[in-house]
Parts: C-alpha cells; sequence; structure tokens
C-alpha cells in the first residue's frame, strides 16, 4: 500500500511485494553466477576451440552482469523488506532500484541473443560441457525475461494511468465533492473503472453470446465490483495479508471467549422432537438438492464407481421414456439424478437442464415417501450461473400480505420468476397435483438453487399454503428483512459450521473491506512477516500470533476516533468507512442490507475450534441458532 507508481503509472503491486518474488530470483542468479564461476575457473586458459576467445568473452561478461544483477536484487529485497504496510517511506528508494533493474534487462537480453548464435555458429570443436553451460544460460536468460514478462502483466493495472495520485487527487478537490472540478474528475474514473471490469467480464466470458441480457448483466456486475473497490488504494497482497491478521485476530477472540452455553433437552421433550423431525426431513430433501447438480457431483460423490455406473445409461436413445428440456443431449445428467434419488424415471413430471442467465436448470418430481410433489434446484455449476449470483443489485419483489419493504437479490429473484412462470403458465404444477392431489409442496436447493428455492416458496405460497422449502447454504444477501420475517413460517435454512455462501452479502463484504484497513493501517509487523506466518499458520495450525500493533498503547477513548493510517487507504471518503467506534455493527452504505430466509438450522463440528490443515478430529453435530446476518 499504496500501489507502486513507477514508469508514469501506477501498478498492482506495492513496493513492499518484492521480498518474495525477488528472493526467488537472488536464489536462481546466486547459483548461476556460482555455476559460471565453476566453469570459468575450471577452464581458464583452455578455450582453445574455434569459438574460444567468444566463449571466454560471453562469461566474462556474464560473470560481471550477474554480479550487478544480484546486487540489485539485494539493494530490492532489503529495501522492500523495510517498513509497514501504510509506512513506505523507509521505501521511497524503490522506484530508482526497480528503474536500476529494469535497464539490466536490455545487456541481458543482448547477451542471451549472443549466447545463442555462439552457440548456434562457433561452439564446433568446443567441449560438450562448455556447450551445454553456454545452453543452459541463454535458456534460463529467456526463461526469466518471458517470466518478468508474465509477471508485468500480471501486476499491470489498466487504471493505473487515469488515477492520479492521492495527492493530485486533494489538489483536484476529489475529497471535496462540492467541487466541480473533483466531481467531474471523480465521475470519469468512475466511467473508467465500470469500462475496465466490463472488458474484463467479457474475456472471462468469452465462450458466451453477446445478447442483450448478457451485456446487461456484464455492466451491472461491473459497476457492482468497481464501485466496491474504487474508495481504496490496497493492492491483493494487502487484502491477504489482512485477511490472515483477521483470521488470527478473530481465532484469539475465539479462544478467550465464554463457551456458549446450551440447552440441553430429553430426547421425548417437544423441541428435541421438532428439531429431530425437521433435520430428518432437510437430510430427505437434500439429497435431491445434490442430484440437481447432476453427474458431475454424482461422480465427485461416488469416485470409483460414478463414472461406471453412469457410462450404462449415457448415450441411451431415452426420449421415448422421458422429455427433458436442454442440455442433456447424452442422457447423463438425467441418469445421475435417477442413481442420486433412487426414483423412477415415471416419477419426474418435468425435467430441465436448460442454462442461460437468470435461467437455471431443475426438475419436478413425486416424492411417494414424503408424499410431496418436489421442486428441486440446482445450485451454481456454470458461467452463466456466476453471473446470476454476481448480480446482487436489489430488486422489487412485491409480494401480497407481506408489510414492509420487499425486494430481493436481482439474479436469484429474476432466476425464482423465471421457474415460477414455468411451474404455473406451462401447467407442470397442475399436472403433478393432478396425478397426486393430496401431496404437498416441498422446494429445495443448495446454494444459488438454496436462495432461488426460498424466493421461489415466497411467490408461490400464496398459491400452496402448505409448502415447505429447504434451502441447503442460501446466500445472505437474499431478501430484505420483510421477507425474511415472512419466510420463516415455511422455509428453512441449512447452514454448515463456517460455509462462506449464507454470510455473503454486500453489507458484509464491506464490513470485511473495513476490518481489513483497520488491520493492516495498525499492525507494525512487515507484510512478508505478516504473509509468512499467516500462511504457517493457515497450514500447521499453533497459537495465533501476537502481532504488535500501533493501537497497543492507546488509550480506550482514542479508539473512538478514525485511525490515520486507516484513512490514508481510503482514496476518497467512502460510506463503507467508519472508525473503530462501531465495529460491531455492519456498515450498510447506499447498499440494502439483505438476510438469509426464514428459520435457520446451523449445524457445527464438535472439537477443537481451529485444526491444522493436516489435522484430523473427531466430528460430530450440534446445532444451535445462527443470527440473521445482514
Amino acid at each position: 500500500m499504496p500501489g507502486m507508481v513507477a514508469f508514469g503509472r501506477r501498478w498492482g503491486i506495492a513496493s513492499d511485494d518484492l521480498v518474495f518474488p525477488g528472493s526467488f530470483e537472488l536464489f536462481v542468479r546466486v547459483l548461476w553466477w556460482i555455476g559460471t564461476l565453476a566453469l570459468y575457473t575450471l577452464h581458464e586458459g583452455k578455450f582453445d576451440c574455434s569459438g574460444g576467445r567468444v566463449l571466454h568473452s560471453y562469461l566474462v561478461v556474464l560473470l560481471i552482469l550477474l554480479a550487478f544483477i544480484i546486487l540489485s536484487l539485494c539493494a530490492i529485497v532489503y529495501v522492500s523488506a523495510q517498513g509497514t504496510i501504510t509506512n513506505p517511506g523507509p521505501r521511497r528508494s524503490i522506484p530508482v532500484l526497480v528503474y536500476v533493474r529494469a535497464m539490466l534487462y536490455v545487456p541481458e537480453l543482448i547477451w542471451a541473443i549472443l549466447g545463442a548464435i555462439w552457440v548456434s555458429d562457433d561452439s564446433q570443436g568446443c567441449q560438450p560441457a562448455e556447450v551445454g553451460a553456454v545452453i543452459a544460460a541463454v535458456v534460463a536468460s529467456w526463461i526469466l525475461l518471458l517470466s518478468t514478462g508474465v509477471g508485468v502483466l500480471f501486476v499491470f493495472d489498466p487504471l493505473g494511468s487515469t488515477h492520479p495520485g492521492p495527492q493530485s487527487q486533494e489538489l483536484l478537490g476529489v475529497r471535496d465533492l462540492e467541487s466541480s472540478q473533483g466531481s467531474q474528475l471523480l465521475s470519469t474514473a468512475r466511467s473508467v473503472a465500470v469500462r475496465v471490469w466490463e472488458s474484463r467480464l467479457r474475456l472471462l466470458c468469452c465462450c458466451l453470446p453477446r445478447d442483450e441480457s448478457h451485456r446487461a448483466a456484464f455492466s451491472s456486475i461491473a459497476q457492482l465490483v468497481s464501485g466496491f473497490f474504487s474508495d481504496t488504494d490496497l493492492v491483493p497482497s494487502d487484502i491477504a495479508a489482512g485477511l490472515a491478521l483477521l483470521h488470527q485476530e478473530q481465532d484469539k477472540m475465539e479462544q478467550c471467549r465464554d463457551p456458549d452455553e446450551a440447552l440441553s433437552h430429553s430426547p421425548s421433550s417437544p423441541i428435541a422432537e421438532d428439531l429431530e423431525a425437521e433435520l430428518e426431513k432437510a437430510t430427505h430433501c437434500m439429497q435431491f438438492a445434490v442430484a440437481a447438480y447432476g453427474w458431475p457431483m454424482y461422480v465427485y460423490s461416488n469416485p470409483l464407481t460414478g463414472a461406471c455406473r453412469l457410462s450404462r445409461d449415457c448415450c441411451k436413445t431415452q426420449s421415448a421414456e422421458y422429455d427433458i428440456v436442454g442440455g442433456d443431449n447424452m442422457g447423463c445428467h438425467f441418469s445421475s439424478v435417477l442413481h442420486s434419488t433412487g426414483l423412477q424415471y415415471r416419477d419426474f413430471i418435468y425435467v430441465s437442464f436448460h442454462n442461460q442467465i437468470y435461467e437455471i436448470p431443475f426438475f419436478v418430481a413425486l416424492d411417494h415417501k414424503r408424499a410431496a410433489v418436489l421442486v428441486a434446484i440446482r445450485g451454481t455449476l456454470s458461467l452463466r450461473d456466476l453471473l446470476t449470483d454476481l448480480s446482487a443489485d436489489c430488486e422489487n419483489l412485491p409480494v401480497e400480505g407481506v408489510s414492509g419493504a420487499c425486494y430481493a437479490h436481482k439474479g436469484m429473484s429474476q432466476a425464482a420468476s423465471y421457474i415460477c412462470k414455468k411451474l404455473l403458465n406451462d401447467g407442470i404444477l397442475n399436472q403433478a397435483f393432478t396425478i397426486a392431489p393430496e401431496y404437498k409442496l416441498v422446494i429445495t436447493g443448495h446454494s444459488l438453487g438454496g436462495g432461488t428455492a426460498s424466493l421461489l416458496a415466497i411467490l408461490l405460497r400464496s398459491s400452496f399454503p402448505t409448502l415447505q422449502c429447504y434451502a441447503f447454504s442460501p446466500p445472505g444477501g437474499l431478501m430484505s428483512k420483510a421477507l425474511a420475517d415472512f419466510s420463516k413460517e415455511f422455509v428453512v435454512s441449512v447452514v454448515l459450521g463456517k460455509d462462506l455462501v449464507p454470510r455473503l452479502s454486500y453489507p458484509n463484504m464491506e464490513d470485511l473491506k473495513r476490518r481489513i484497513l483497520q488491520m493492516v493501517s495498525n499492525c507494525n509487523k512487515p507484510k512478508y512477516r505478516i504473509l509468512l506466518q499467516g500462511c504457517w499458520y493457515e497450514l500447521f495450525g499453533g497459537e495465533p500470533d501476537d502481532f504488535p500493533t500501533e493501537m497497543d498503547n492507546r488509550r480506550k477513548e482514542e479508539l473512538n476516533q478514525p485511525l490515520l493510517g486507516e484513512e490514508s487507504l481510503l482514496i476518497r471518503s467512502s460510506s463503507s468507512y467508519q472508525g473503530l467506534a462501531s465495529e460491531e455493527s455492519p456498515v450498510h452504505g447506499s447498499h440494502l442490507p439483505l438476510y438469509l430466509p426464514g428459520r435457520i438450522l446451523h449445524i457445527t463440528e464438535d472439537g477443537p475450534a481451529r485444526r491444522s490443515c493436516f489435522s484430523q478430529s473427531d466430528t460430530g453435530q450440534a446445532l444451535q441458532p445462527l443470527p440473521l446476518v445482514a
């Protein structure tokens, strides 16, 4: 922090990000220099082949050139390791050192070309070891040069030339939004950022058609993402360091917290019986939510036998037996659904694997075991599904009989409306209830499918008052408080442990960004140490490190004021920024708060709260309430 400015533009790395790449290149260059020196020493005075003089000169200049490169890398690594994330002062000489290192690429490139020419023209009669050493040096030079070029592309910031530095922004009045010049500059920067993110999305989704719905989705997502990052001057490594610090800080708080008190109920108590019944129903519905993913999930769940079982059914002509809509020409998806659910093909009323943005696969089947007409909706499994997920703007979702603001996640709201129209307008539910009029309606799904299922249940509630919905890991930023309260009667959200998806919402992401800003601005350790210790902690566990911070000796009342370091990470005044006094409350800013649907079953694991990636533990289940997440 902030992004390094060199060659007249801002880059996607900071001046303290050169420790690890510089150390790796330094290690390679030192080995290379030692090998070249050993070759020169062993053959000194013996370069008597036809190209011996050229070889002698090549090795001498290569040794000198490598020595200068090693010295420049030592300086870069040492200076880059100084200071802290928010104190780049000790690293002010990094741009000059980068210029010096870039200048050394020119003679290295020339010498790599000369080495290649010598190997091809003048190496006849020389010893194989000499020729092999030069070939290795030439190949290594080209590999490092190409790696550097790829690295430059990775850290290239398309917005670097359009974002004036913080000082010039201050002069132009960007912080003072009443200044017309500052407002115009900020508006231009936002427009450029939106266009850049749209281009990135089109490149990522280059295989998708360029119709109006996709263009609208790209534009909406680009505005959302560019707005999220527009008010901070953080590079990716700053975010990684902040997450490492925040994780360890939360684990320290977890260790200091008193154990949660659990209310014990006898097995025969009404509460325990209701809970067991709800769990049993959720477990039964889960197999249908998983089956909706088709053959990828089936093969993943049955790695040894799944492919063999499906191979017997795929590629068969079964159109006479059932009607499948879109995306399953070989029949593998439907075959996996049959295997996963244990149903017969005659139990399925409608199966659709049609997949477009805001249009996700689902199937309708008769569940005779539970006497239910079951609608199972697939979760995220394609780029189109991902675009539906990322269309996170709020959209009005008026529902009869609900007082208060009714709005929901745009992508999932449109997906629910699409399925609702199919079920009602195409007579799918009428056909199902004609066959089994005494059955009740049950809707289920996981992740994207869970969020869509919850909204679909709300849309169908007036027509089917007895319907039930079981949503597994639905997104946290799904619906308004009024809709969440309304859905408590018929929607159950199942959340497993520390699953990320049920905690995802734009306000929560803003709150996470604010906490990352706090952590990186208060820690007075260099970034490379934070990342090293954070990686060790994630891989091998142990006690969280007690990072000394600039907050350690502050008085409590001083913590109510915004931190100077934290404020320096902000390019402009942001609705996501608050002082530490409001740490416990998420910041909503201009984005409306969204909540999880219905009643929430939070299933946690018995055992230690924190384990390393390589440890094992006994598993069990514990249920506890999970508060609604905004």
